[in-house]
């Protein structure tokens, strides 16, 4: 994954079992590969539309756990409806035929809107390389690397500032960019671009590179982003990239989906393929049998029965599941987060996995 500013070799971007990076998986398929996250209910990953063009799939997917690399398949998929050829909406949620490993770890969604200016941290599969050089034209064998950056601005923010410049048309407040920076304002592609300065974060920095499609970006260990594409953008005499070379070098930029703006997608796609949910009350099964192995899920049902103050109000509430007779990691995963009821919704489950 990603070129970095230093050799990928160096530790500070390698990754480790237990490192809280265990959900960001490999996902192979057509001949290709690429990088998704396993979300909250260990059955799903969010992941790039992208991927998906030529529809129907059979994936697999590799995690790493402390007993080896385990795969699991993957064959139903679910893109956008609204993804199209300039890279908007390009997401799509993955699930795996069977429940990931328990020691993978699980990943909520960061929901606030106030990511530009925060620092994230970018995790995937994609090509090695550094900054000086471009990524690597010769794959060989993926290995997952971390590295941080900075999102400077919305997507929107940018086409504004370019115009014409920029081939293509992202709609605003959907995406988030950010510069690969090497501490020299002459690569310090969106100050020069759009007068939005930083030079960088100096040895940490970093930058998707082809195989991070899909990679997930988080902030407070939360998504905030998936990683889309890479572009090498110029306006007139100013030209911010290193070698002038699209291959994710110093003065390039990244863009990723916002995943706080596609909430409310990725929330209701996930509900709506929920085995055996309950749909009311009664159905709400108050003991669930653990069995000797598999994994199965308990779920509680929210219901809210006031009254919004505004049709388009989205009402949310944290929760945290605690031991009682049932522990967790022996006999359930713990899971927090929040919890939203959006539009025209009065009632949502949480589910809990129940381990064999």
């Amino acid at each position: 994954m990603v070129t970095t500013t230093a050799n990928y070799n160096d530790s500070r971007y390698r990754t480790t079992t237990g490192d809280g990076l265990d959900g960001v998986v490999r996902v192979s398929l057509g001949g290709y590969y690429a990088t998704g996250a396993l979300l909250f209910d260990g059955r799903a990953l969010l992941t790039a539309a992208h991927l998906f063009k030529g529809g129907a799939v059979s994936a697999t997917v590799s995690f790493a756990t402390p007993n080896g690399t385990q795969t699991v398949s993957a064959t139903r998929f679910l893109q956008h409806p609204n993804y199209d050829s300039d890279s908007n909406n390009d997401l799509a949620i993955l699930w795996l035929n069977n429940p990931a490993p328990v020691s993978v770890t699980r990943y909520d969604l960061y929901r606030k809107s106030d990511e530009i200016g925060q620092v994230f941290t970018m995790s995937g599969f994609g090509r090695v390389g550094s900054g000086e050089t471009g990524s690597s034209s010769e794959v060989g064998n993926p290995i997952k690397l971390k590295a941080s950056n900075r999102f400077d601005a919305d997507i929107g923010a940018l086409k504004s500032s370019l115009g014409g410049a920029m081939g293509w048309i992202p709609k605003a407040g959907t995406q988030l960019v950010a510069d690969f920076d090497n501490g020299k304002s002459a690569q310090d592609a969106l100050g020069r671009l759009m007068g939005t300065h930083d030079l960088g974060l100096g040895l940490n920095e970093g930058l998707i590179a082809q195989g991070d499609s899909g990679g997930p970006e988080f902030i407070q260990n939360k998504i905030a982003g998936v990683a889309t594409y890479t572009a090498s953008l110029s306006r007139g005499v100013v030209n911010p990239d290193l070698d002038a070379s699209q291959n994710s070098s110093f003065g390039e930029i990244g863009a990723w989906q916002r995943v706080s703006h596609y909430q409310q997608w990725i929330d209701q796609s996930l509900r709506a393929n929920y085995p055996d949910a309950p749909r009311k009350p009664e159905d709400v099964k108050k003991q669930v049998i653990e069995g000797h192995s598999g994994i199965n899920y308990a779920y509680f049902l929210v219901q809210f029965t006031g009254i919004r103050s505004a049709p388009a109000q989205v009402v949310s509430v944290d929760f945290a599941t605690r031991d009682g007779t049932a522990k967790a990691g022996s006999d359930y995963i713990a899971v927090s987060g929040v919890l939203n009821l959006y539009p025209e919704e009065n009632q949502a489950v949480i589910p809990v996995e129940i381990l064999g």
